[in-house]
């Protein structure tokens, strides 16, 4: 069976990978809190767990992993949502939650095994406060349950600060109800037009951290394989998680291996709304950017690492993959992925490490390889789609081009300069990109690539 080799957050080293069970490896990512449209931000989580999904599934069998993503449907932006609107907060969630759902869809993620709600689950997080508090790691005030993080002398190890150092720096709710500044809340009571729910402690809501544990120990149990995560979510959220579940359940591990992907910039910036350079996924989706073109993107730089998202990398994206999937277009489904693409996934989930022997295998004119290291990706499925045109890059366009290029090496071989040139000259005009590189030539076509222009220059 294939080695698998994880950055774990938690031990700051990378590790084997060696699941509980290899007939149920267990995945939870935390998902989104719906309340508007997912960000391109938002996206690149979902794209890098569900790579990590499909290699899981490619390794232990598909009916052989568990994934759970969750929905945050209840949340004080959500509630802001529906005061500002007049709708009804079950409206707005249900809407949000579909638009998420078609909009990561674009980008080819799969359902995750289970996308539990969080409203779903509030007696199991009713129950879990509850142990909490018996077993002295909770305390009610003044309508609020609290955890005590000093109950805890492990909290801090996850992100790797002391509580004394988070309570000088962090963003902390100061609070007269809270014995210790870092306190965070389980439960707080509700108001009118605020959702509620019944508990020991009169009519609430969950606080956000417990919810992810209580869906966690309901959906995969006490000790689970992997979580997941932006590194956003690092500290306080992640940190709050294993100090809570390992309370509750001190008898479970909760997760063993920790995951968490870096953030995402736009053209070297910080994406902000005042910064102007603020889109949602859909944005780029109604401006004609094809789903796989931005998910290549994402995979283009390793998940460990900040990503830019740039028009520069998009219209690079766009014209590798109309290249691939004219090259893959007629290769036989089901061939197995080639092995080299294997092992860069296997080593921490390195996509970058996998495209870039995709663009061995197309320089290889491996067609067999390029569309099975292609569908690991979660890029073309089993037809070329609708934005990539066909006779593009058909096996006559294929070989003009070989021809070309040999023609144009002849010719600098030869000396003639004047001919080499006017090839040059010539690809640029069709659209061709043609780049010498120490591996020999390589080539990809942009947006407006014209095979008649092309087929001038014979």
């Amino acid at each position: 069976m294939t080695e698998i080799l994880l950055y774990n957050t938690k031990t700051r080293t990378k590790e084997r990978f060696e699941p509980l069970d290899p007939g149920n490896v267990r995945m939870y990512v935390c998902g989104p809190t719906v309340y508007d449209r997912a960000h391109v931000g938002n996206a690149r989580p979902a794209v890098v767990f569900d790579t990590l999904f499909r290699f899981l599934r490619f390794v232990y069998g598909e009916d052989h992993v568990k994934y759970v993503r969750n929905f945050t449907d209840v949340d004080d932006k959500i509630n802001a949502r529906a005061a500002e609107t007049g709708r009804p907060i079950r409206e707005i969630t249900d809407e949000t939650i579909q638009w998420y759902l078609d909009d990561m869809a674009e980008l080819g993620v799969l359902d995750p095994t289970e996308t539990p709600r969080a409203t779903a689950y509030v007696p199991q997080m009713v129950a879990m406060i509850e142990v909490l508090i018996e077993s002295g790691h909770a305390y009610e005030a003044e309508g609020h349950v609290l955890f005590r993080v000093e109950s805890y002398p492990q909290y801090g190890s996850l992100s790797g600060r002391t509580v004394d150092d988070m309570i000088a720096g962090a963003r902390v709710e100061i609070a007269p109800y809270k014995d210790n500044p870092m306190d965070f809340v389980l439960w707080k009571p509700s108001h009118e037009g605020v959702p509620g729910w019944e508990s020991p402690w009169g009519l609430g809501r969950p606080g956000w951290h417990i919810e992810c544990s209580a869906m966690a120990l309901e959906l995969l149990g006490k000790t689970f394989d992997i979580h997941g995560g932006g590194n956003d979510l690092t500290f306080p959220h992640h940190e709050n998680e294993i100090a809570q579940s390992m309370c509750a359940c001190p008898e479970g591990g909760f997760a063993r291996v920790w995951m968490h992907n870096e953030m995402l910039q736009v053209e070297g910036r910080k994406m902000a709304k005042s910064a102007g350079n603020f889109f949602t996924v859909r944005d780029l989706l109604d401006r004609g950017i094809p789903g796989e073109v931005i998910r290549f993107v994402f995979l283009s730089t390793h998940y460990r690492r900040p990503m830019d998202w740039s028009e520069k990398k998009r219209r690079e994206a766009e014209a590798t993959l109309r290249k691939w999937y004219g090259q893959a277009m007629h290769a036989k489904n089901g061939a197995e992925p080639d092995l080299a693409v294997v092992s860069a996934l296997a080593n921490d989930l390195n996509t970058a490490g996998a495209i870039a022997e995709l663009h061995r295998l197309s320089r290889e004119n491996d067609a067999d390889g390029l569309r099975a290291g292609l569908h690991m990706l979660g890029l073309m499925g089993d037809q070329v789609p609708s934005w990539v045109a066909d006779e593009q890059l058909s096996d006559e366009v294929l070989a003009l081009v070989d021809r070309l290029l040999k023609e144009r090496s002849d010719a600098r071989a030869a000396k003639d300069f004047v001919r080499a040139d006017a090839l040059r000259d010539g690809f640029a005009a069709a659209g061709l990109i043609v780049k010498d590189t120490p591996d020999g030539v390589v080539w990809e076509t942009s947006a407006d690539f014209s095979p008649a222009t092309l087929e001038a220059l014979r």
